[in-house]
């Protein structure tokens, strides 16, 4: 893990909130946290990676170039890159009038860089397509659909500064919260929903994660079971 960071537990700033309730998606939770999109089930307390230590000390700003209505906009990702804008016009305009088709590219090579963004007129017709699109096929790619993130979500960092959702398990840099890898229900012990929280002698609070204590009690539990079969084998 990677040191330096000390956050507060998610849990515990949900029910400062007021609010107890699990969120699958960052949308859900109404803003971008790297830390928490770090997180498989978004409770990580520090980063694991150096991807999250810079998403979290960077600062991003929308790129004030881009037009139009973020609402009514959708992300098109894991594309072919010879996928063309005309193409992604003619497949998509079943869903709906749209106002503007942009395939991502490179500045130097104008090569596609496998994403693009698809305006339409109306939002209700972006929803539809974002969901009916999903994992369509173009050019013997299955595409990956979602509503823009950029303008949308507060707080959003790119995946070149180590956001973004997402990622291959390969990379190490897995990102969750998102529609294709949304956040998993966290683990509850007992009557303690996620963490517990004690007084040491020096009365500061000591706040232990689920997945410190679900460890100690597995190896109780496994201690407890070793010593019960050496012992029935001995008295056989």
């Amino acid at each position: 893990r990677a040191r330096g960071f000390i956050a507060q537990p998610r849990f515990m700033q949900q029910q400062q909130q007021g609010s107890n309730r699990w969120a699958r998606l960052c949308t859900e939770v109404g803003h971008y946290d790297p830390l928490m999109a770090g997180s498989i089930d978004g409770t990580d307390t520090t980063p694991h990676d150096n991807g999250i230590v810079r998403a979290m000390t960077t600062k991003y700003k929308p790129n004030k170039q881009v037009k139009g209505r973020p609402e009514a906009t959708i992300f098109v990702g894991r594309l072919n890159h010879k996928t063309s804008e005309d193409t992604l016009h003619e497949l998509f305009s079943k869903y709906g009038k749209i106002e503007n088709c942009r395939i991502v590219r490179d500045i130097v090579t104008c090569r596609s860089k496998g994403y693009a963004f698809i305006e339409f007129k109306h939002r209700s017709d972006a929803e539809f397509a974002q969901d009916a699109a999903n994992k369509m096929c173009i050019d013997n790619s299955h595409i990956f659909v979602d509503m823009e993130c950029e303008r949308t979500l507060p707080g959003w960092k790119p995946r070149r500064l180590g956001g973004g959702f997402g990622g291959k398990k390969e990379s190490g840099q897995l990102r969750f919260g998102g529609k294709d890898r949304p956040f998993r229900k966290p683990i509850v012990l007992g009557e303690n929903a996620l963490h517990r929280t004690r007084q040491d002698e020096g009365g500061r609070s000591d706040t232990r994660s689920f997945r410190g204590q679900f460890r100690h009690d597995r190896d109780r539990q496994w201690m407890s079971h070793n010593y019960n079969r050496k012992h029935r084998s001995r008295s056989r």
